[in-house]
């Protein structure tokens, strides 16, 4: 076994509860013959990936979830939500949650940014997680072997949003609508209520160019407030039984299938926040 193996087999065995491991231990991949699949991901990775969020999930944010039942346990599933918080803490959360409420569990696949893979060292732990780079590529092959992805069609613009703004989504992108539908994958509207007020952004540093990110945030607290995260999954939404795979290269049809996904989260974030009776608790 090599030192590599070795440091997050002890990683597990110290952070994650007996229970966790026995159940991250079922994850299975499409092994490419390396210990991890053609995207990277291994399950000692997502065992990794789940002792370094367990705490933030079970302890720090303590995550409530609801729906879980309409999570899909087989098949292309494209999870999409909210996105908000600094840094994508929510996608952290969103990614554990499934993992552990899922049986046998489905380790997610975060769809990243461009810039993301090229970021060193973290690109590699995100990698042997689940993250896969948002190449069309990459989200197709994905899709076809039946994988869950969790795409944000707000991207960096709901992450780096004014607080003022909070729960309020920004422009959405369409790109899942035409994935859902060309590959006949079911779409789980989801909502994150918690993140927006766990790490506001103070303001934005411009004009860096390291790596493709767009901008350095800079927080308002050194640290994420302790706020409490309501995850809330709706019911799957099948864009393909209302229209036909050509039908992905149609813009008009793209924006109508793309605001059916918007109104069923804004719906789920009007809900969320209704229920919930504290931001910390």
């Amino acid at each position: 076994m090599s030192w590599r193996n070795k440091l997050a087999q002890r990683l597990t065995s110290s952070v994650l509860t007996r229970e966790q491991q026995e159940h991250v231990a079922k994850v299975t991949i499409d092994d490419a013959g390396h210990g991890f699949d053609r995207f990277g991901m291994s399950p000692q990775g997502v065992g990794v990936g789940l002792s370094l969020f367990r705490h933030l999930h079970d302890h720090y944010f303590r995550v409530k979830s609801y729906g879980t039942e309409n999570i899909p346990k087989t098949g292309a599933t494209i999870v999409v939500a909210n996105h908000s918080g600094t840094l994508p803490i929510d996608g952290f959360m969103l990614w554990s949650d499934i993992l552990l409420n899922t049986n046998p569990p489905r380790a997610g696949r975060p769809v990243a940014d461009f810039f993301v893979p090229a970021l060193p060292f973290i690109n590699t732990v995100f990698c042997r997680g689940g993250m896969i780079a948002g190449s069309r590529g990459n989200v197709h092959a994905a899709l076809e072997a039946g994988e869950l992805l969790f795409i944000f069609p707000e991207g960096v613009r709901g992450i780096g949003k004014a607080y003022a703004k909070r729960y309020q989504l920004q422009r959405w992108t369409v790109g899942h609508a035409e994935l859902a539908i060309r590959h006949r994958a079911l779409i789980l509207p989801s909502a994150v209520i918690g993140a927006e007020e766990a790490w506001p952004q103070a303001m934005k540093i411009k004009g860096l160019s390291a790596f493709g990110v767009p901008y350095l945030p800079v927080p308002a607290t050194p640290l994420p407030m302790p706020t409490r995260f309501h995850l809330h999954y709706g019911e799957p939404i099948a864009l393909f039984d209302d229209y036909p795979p050509d039908s992905a290269s149609d813009p008009d049809v793209l924006r109508e299938a793309a605001g059916r996904v918007h109104d069923a989260v804004e719906a789920l974030i009007e809900r969320g926040l209704e229920m919930r009776q504290g931001v910390f608790t």
